[in-house]
C-alpha cells in the first residue's frame, strides 16, 4: 500500500507532500508527524526508503505507508486525555505519534503478536525519550506494549475511546472489535479491503464510514494450546499517576508557558520579518591599458565593444557568486532546548533538576 504522494528528501518534506495531498488535514496530526522521524523506526539497511510513501516489511517488522497512518490518525479524531488501544502495535511508531497528542493524562496501550517486535518497539521508545528534542516540546503519553494475539484479549478488559487495528479484519471479527470500544468511541480498521471508521453512538448503535480501499495482511488466527484453551491477553492496568509525577508535569507545564510568554514578548507576538538577503553592490571595473611612449608612461582606460561584453559577463558572474556566498552564510542557528536550559538554571538540587528532565541525555 502507498505511493499516493511523492517521496521526500527528509521527514519534513514527506509531511509537506502529505499535507499537499490532503492526507494530513489538522495541526495536531501534522505536529505529531513532524516530531518523530519515520526513518528512526527503520532498520539501518533500509533507511533509504523511509521517506517514500510505501509500506515496509522485513521479517516480523512492518510499517504501513505514511498516507495510511495519516488517514488513520485523522479518522481517529484524537484529543488529549483519551484512551487508545493499538492492535498490532508493531515498531511503536504510530503509538508514539499518538502519545504526543494524548498527553500525560491519556492511556496508550498496544498489543503485538511477536515478542521480537515488542523488544524493538521498547528500544525505539527508550531512544526517543532519552534523546529526541521533540520529547520536551510535548507532554507525552508513553505507550505500554504487551505480547499476544489481539483476538484473545481478556473479556474483563477495559474499553477504550479509540481503537485501531493494523491488520485485515474479516466480517466474523467485527463484533469482537466493536466490543473493545466505549460509547462515543471510534474504531478504525481495515474491514474487508476498506479502511473503515466505526463510531459507537450508543450501547448498541453504530455509524460506519468507508475511508479508502486498502490491502492489509489478515489477522492471524489464535493457536490454541494442547488443552484446547486460548491464551488470554491481559492488557496493561490503567494506573493513577503519583503525586510526584503530577508535580513534575505541572512544573514543566508552567515553565513552558513562561518560555512561550517570553518568546511572544521578545518577538512582538511572534510576528517577525523574515530574514532578507542583503545584496552587495558590485562595482563595474574596466581594464586599464598601459601605453609606453619613449621614456614616459601613460595610463588610460581604453575599451571596445568586446571588452564591454566580457566585463558584463564577469560582473554577472561576480553578482551570482556574491549572492551564493550570502545564502551560504545565512545558516539557521542550531536548535535550542529552552525547557532544558530553564530547568538547569533553577536554584534546585541537581537530582531534582534531572528528575524534571526525565533523566534525559543532552
Amino acid at each position: 500500500m502507498g505511493g499516493a504522494v511523492s517521496a521526500g528528501e527528509d521527514n519534513d518534506e514527506l509531511i509537506d507532500n502529505l499535507k499537499e495531498a490532503q492526507y494530513i488535514r489538522t495541526e495536531l496530526v501534522e505536529q505529531a508527524f513532524r516530531a518523530i522521524d519515520r526513518a528512526d523506526y527503520y532498520l539501518d539497511d533500509f533507511k533509504d526508503n523511509a521517506y517514500k510513501d510505501l509500506a515496509w516489511k522485513h521479517g516480523n517488522f512492518h510499517l504501513s505507508a505514511p498516507c495510511i497512518y495519516s488517514e488513520v490518525m485523522e479518522a481517529l479524531d484524537l484529543q488529549p486525555g483519551l484512551s487508545f488501544l493499538n492492535l498490532g502495535s508493531g515498531t511503536g511508531y504510530l503509538s508514539s505519534m499518538i502519545g504526543l497528542i494524548l498527553g500525560p493524562f491519556g492511556v496508550n496501550h498496544g498489543v503485538e503478536l511477536h515478542s521480537d517486535v515488542i523488544e524493538y518497539a521498547k528500544q525505539k521508545l527508550d531512544i526517543f525519550i532519552r534523546t529526541s528534542d521533540s520529547f520536551d516540546k510535548f507532554e507525552f503519553c508513553e505507550p505500554s506494549f504487551v505480547t499476544g494475539n489481539c483476538l484473545e484479549i481478556s473479556p474483563d478488559s477495559t474499553q477504550y475511546d479509540r481503537v485501531y487495528c493494523g491488520a485485515g479484519v474479516q466480517r466474523e471479527h467485527e463484533d469482537y472489535m466493536k466490543s473493545l470500544l466505549k460509547v462515543g468511541g471510534i474504531l478504525v480498521m481495515p474491514l474487508e479491503e476498506k479502511l473503515t471508521k466505526i463510531t459507537r453512538t450508543g450501547p448498541a448503535a453504530w455509524e460506519t464510514k468507508k475511508i479508502l480501499a486498502v490491502s492489509f495482511a489478515p489477522l492471524i488466527q489464535p493457536i490454541h494450546a494442547d488443552s484446547g484453551k486460548s491464551r488470554l491477553v491481559h492488557l496493561p492496568p490503567i494506573t493513577v499517576r503519583s503525586l510526584q509525577d503530577l508535580a513534575r508535569i505541572a512544573i514543566r507545564g508552567t515553565i513552558k508557558r513562561i518560555i512561550h510568554q517570553e518568546t511572544m514578548s521578545k518577538n512582538g507576538n511572534g510576528l517577525k520579518n523574515p530574514p532578507r538577503f542583503k545584496r552587495r553592490r558590485v562595482r563595474r571595473r574596466r581594464m586599464e591599458t598601459i601605453v609606453f611612449l619613449d621614456k614616459e608612461v601613460f595610463a588610460s582606460r581604453i575599451s571596445n565593444p568586446s571588452d564591454d561584453n566580457n566585463n558584463c559577463e564577469e560582473i554577472e558572474e561576480e553578482r551570482r557568486e556574491e549572492e551564493e556566498k550570502s545564502i551560504s552564510e545565512l545558516k539557521p542557528d542550531p536548535p535550542v532546548n529552552f525547557l532544558r536550559e530553564k530547568v538547569l538554571s533553577l536554584p534546585l538540587p541537581d537530582p531534582l533538576k534531572y528528575y524534571l528532565l526525565y533523566y534525559r541525555e543532552k
